[in-house]
């Protein structure tokens, strides 16, 4: 915690844990500038996350589960926190999630016809199986 009372921070271990993440994910973000946490210590190695970084996090990981680029992430986060109206934020978001949304529905019709091959040539395969057994029934010589 910071030394400032009204301050909330948090490490790099807290964060980990909140969003069920590792250490590692954390840094890749930084390295991707998606993140920017204050520096402590010697040589500035301990890492302080503000409020604001959560929310980065945050809002960057609902973008991963989305399906959303790092770039596109970053795009949002940096309209998310610029001080002009709020319209071009949203309306980028509208785009990036209807080209998102048409990605995912070519790939859904994709798998439903993949899966309709699967149903074809599982009904041929039990056709042929159940025809199999019964040549291999008729096939039995009666014992005495």
């Amino acid at each position: 915690m910071s030394a400032q009372p009204s301050t909330v921070t948090y490490t790099i271990t807290d964060l980990a844990r909140e969003f069920d993440i590792t250490p590692r994910a954390i840094r890749f973000y930084e390295d991707q500038g998606l993140l920017a946490p204050d520096r402590e210590g010697p040589s500035g190695r301990r890492r302080v996350y503000n409020s604001r970084e959560r929310t980065r996090l945050k809002l960057t990981l609902r973008g991963k589960r989305l399906g959303l680029t790092l770039n596109e992430i970053r795009e949002i986060l940096d309209l998310y926190e610029s001080p002009r109206d709020t319209a071009p934020q949203l309306e980028r978001f509208l785009h990036l999630l209807a080209g998102h949304r048409g990605t995912l529905e070519r790939q859904l019709e994709d798998l439903q016809a993949q899966l309709a091959e699967i149903d074809q040539h599982e009904r041929q395969c039990q056709a042929l199986l159940a025809a199999q057994h019964a040549k291999n029934a008729g096939n039995k010589t009666p014992t005495a």
